[in-house]
This record gives structure tokens, C-alpha cells and sequence, in this order.
């Protein structure tokens, strides 16, 4: 028989395993909500990963000679080049996919009819980069003159820059409208787009000079009202929103390491990241803006030989040469650092809802 002190403490105490119960469920809580593994620590895992594999693969890329130290802007090596990233990302997507338990398709990379998709993309994303370099040359602040290249090294080059900038537009659509747009929507309100913005904009002001970072201020800004009053509403589309603010944001931020950008062209940037996360809204996958991508800087570095995103490539089917203030030119940064681009941007946000807002409205009547 237990003295009577003993039988009053373990009345008065739950029992250890129950205690160490919520200790388990609270410290899950932590990192763990409805959805699986809580957005915030799913994004910090994920890119720690890819940086992770990033510099893994680079030195093994750089051990066997493929890269060196210093960059020639030549399809080759961007193509060679962007394979370090390429890698690193489908194995950080692919780990990730196993720990939240989900499909690697379920990163935006579902939906119906994705290759007319992509196709679709393709098309548009020549298409728009093709109105802007027409208006710019027809406002004499773009001048194209005929290329050096033969017959056979246009053929060559045009499928390695394709290469190139298919695996371009993997990386910076993987990234941006892929993980961490899908992650985000699933775990994001207000105020924690709020604080993201905030440290966005601090990394702009404390390691930007000269290459843009007032288009980082200016778009998110514009975004802080709209996502203010979805939030007030609470929209049930509120977290996918303000996840597109936070990922467009931080786009127009990762440009601003490239040395040739102006402020216009990370605004442009930023902002064209928003319309490719309202394809993927209303096409209902990543596929459309990949492939509008890839072919808006095809078109840009090799078919028109201008300047991207203020990198100019080596060897190019046209050769542009901008003139007049860089204001409408876009200067050393290129077609994307015109004004003349948000205008273009602007016209492919209503063509995104005028065709596909369309089709989504059509889809979801009948369902």
C-alpha cells in the first residue's frame, strides 16, 4: 500500500507520459500545421538544400573542368552553367517531396494539357518580346542591323541558346512560381507577407547601388493594399495572393545582382513574375509561364541580339544596338529596361484573363 503523500501527488500530477504527450504535440504544432510541414520551415529547408547541392555541384562542375572562374556569356557556358542550379533544384524538389509526403507534379507542375501549354507559352512569350523590340525600333530607340553568323552557326546556336534558356526558365520558374509560390499559398497570410517584404526590401537597400533596387521598393508597395484588402476580407484566394506578392518581390530582388539592371527593369521583372503567377492561377500550372519564359530571353539574346537583364550574349542572329535616353531604350540593361516593357507587361496581364480567365470561368460553370 502507498503511503498517503505519494497517493496525493499522483493525484494532483498527471502522469509523466501525458505531460511528455503535450510537450510532443506542442513542439509539433511548432512545425507542423493542417497542411503537413508549416510553409515557413518548408521554404527554409528547401532552399537550404538547393544551396546546399548548389555548391556541391558547382565544385564538382568546376573539379572537372566544365566551368572556370570566369563567365563569356556564350550559350555553351550559360548553358553548361545553369545546370548547376538545374541539378540542385530537382534534387532539393525531390527530398522535399518526400519529406511533406506529396508529388513532385503538386508544385504547380499539374494540370491539364501541359505540353499546349508550354507550346502556348512559347508562342506568347516570343510574341510579347517581339511587340516590345517592334515598338522600341519603331520609336528609333532600338536599331537592329543583320548579324556575322553563317548558315550553320545560326542553326547550332539557336538550339543551344534554346537549351539554354529552357533551363533557365526550369531554375527561375522551379524556384519562384513552382515550390515556393505553391508552398506559400498553403501557409501565408498578411502579416507574415508583410514581415517578408520588410526583410526584402532591407537586403535591397543594404547590398544594392546602382542595380535597381528602387523596383523592389516600388513593387512592393503596389502590392501592399491589394493583399491588405483580400486579407480584411478574408478571401478564401487571399494566400495565394499574397504569396505572388512575396515571390514576385523577392524576383525582382534576385535580379538585382545582375550589373547591367536599371530600376525599370527589376520593376519589369518583378511585375512579369506577378503575370506568371496568374498563368498559374488560370492555367492551373507553371507550364505556360516556363515556357513563356524560355522564349522571351531566346528571343531576346539570340534572335534580336539585345541585352538581358543588362547580360548581353555572345553570338546572336540580329545585332541591336539601343539609342536615345535609356528611359525608353532600356540603355546597357536592354528591351526589359524600357518604359515601353510595362506597357507590354500590362497588355499581357489582360491577354492572361481575357483567354484563360475565360477558359477557367467556362471550366468551372461546368463543374
Amino acid at each position: 500500500m502507498l503511503p498517503s503523500n505519494t497517493s496525493l501527488e499522483s493525484a494532483q500530477e498527471p502522469p509523466s507520459h501525458s505531460r511528455n504527450g503535450r510537450e510532443r504535440n506542442s513542439f509539433d504544432w511548432f512545425f507542423v500545421g493542417p497542411n503537413g510541414l508549416r510553409a515557413g520551415w518548408s521554404i527554409l529547408l528547401f532552399y537550404g538544400i538547393f544551396y546546399f547541392f548548389r555548391l556541391f555541384v558547382g565544385s564538382v562542375f568546376f573539379s572537372a573542368g566544365l566551368i572556370g572562374e570566369t563567365m563569356d556569356n556564350s550559350a555553351r557556358f550559360v548553358l553548361i552553367a545553369e545546370l548547376i542550379p538545374f541539378l540542385s533544384l530537382l534534387a532539393s524538389a525531390a527530398i522535399m517531396a518526400l519529406l511533406e509526403r506529396r508529388r513532385l507534379s503538386s508544385y504547380n507542375l499539374a494540370g491539364p494539357r501541359r505540353i499546349w501549354r508550354f507550346a502556348s507559352g512559347g508562342l506568347a512569350g516570343f510574341s510579347a518580346l517581339s511587340l516590345l523590340v517592334g515598338a522600341l525600333v519603331w520609336g528609333s530607340w532600338l536599331r537592329l542591323a543583320p548579324g556575322a553568323l553563317s548558315a550553320a552557326q545560326t542553326a547550332r546556336l539557336s538550339v543551344l541558346w534554346g537549351c539554354a534558356f529552357l533551363v533557365v526558365a526550369s531554375v527561375e520558374e522551379g524556384l519562384f512560381r513552382c515550390y515556393a509560390l505553391s508552398t506559400l499559398a498553403r501557409g501565408i497570410n498578411f502579416w507574415w507577407a508583410l514581415a517578408a517584404e520588410a526583410v526584402v526590401c532591407a537586403d535591397a537597400f543594404r547590398q544594392s547601388h546602382d542595380h535597381g533596387a528602387l523596383g523592389v521598393y516600388l513593387i512592393a508597395a503596389l502590392g501592399f493594399f491589394p493583399c491588405l484588402a483580400l486579407h480584411q476580407k478574408a478571401a478564401p484566394c487571399s494566400g495565394f495572393w499574397q504569396a505572388a506578392w512575396v515571390t514576385s518581390t523577392v524576383f525582382g530582388l534576385y535580379h538585382t545582382l545582375n550589373s547591367g539592371e536599371n530600376w525599370i527593369g527589376v520593376f519589369a521583372t518583378a511585375a512579369i513574375g506577378f503575370a506568371f503567377c496568374l498563368s498559374v492561377r488560370l492555367t492551373g500550372s507553371a507550364w505556360w509561364a516556363i515556357g513563356f519564359h524560355a522564349a522571351w530571353d531566346w528571343a531576346e539574346t539570340f534572335f534580336y541580339g539585345t541585352a538581358d537583364s543588362g547580360l548581353q550574349g555572345q553570338g546572336h542572329l540580329l545585332a541591336a544596338h539601343p539609342a536615345g535616353n535609356p528611359l525608353w531604350s532600356g540603355g546597357a540593361d536592354g528591351p526589359e529596361g524600357s518604359l515601353l516593357a510595362l506597357g507590354v507587361i500590362l497588355l499581357l496581364i489582360l491577354f492572361l484573363f481575357l483567354v484563360y480567365g475565360r477558359q477557367r470561368r467556362a471550366a468551372l460553370a461546368v463543374a
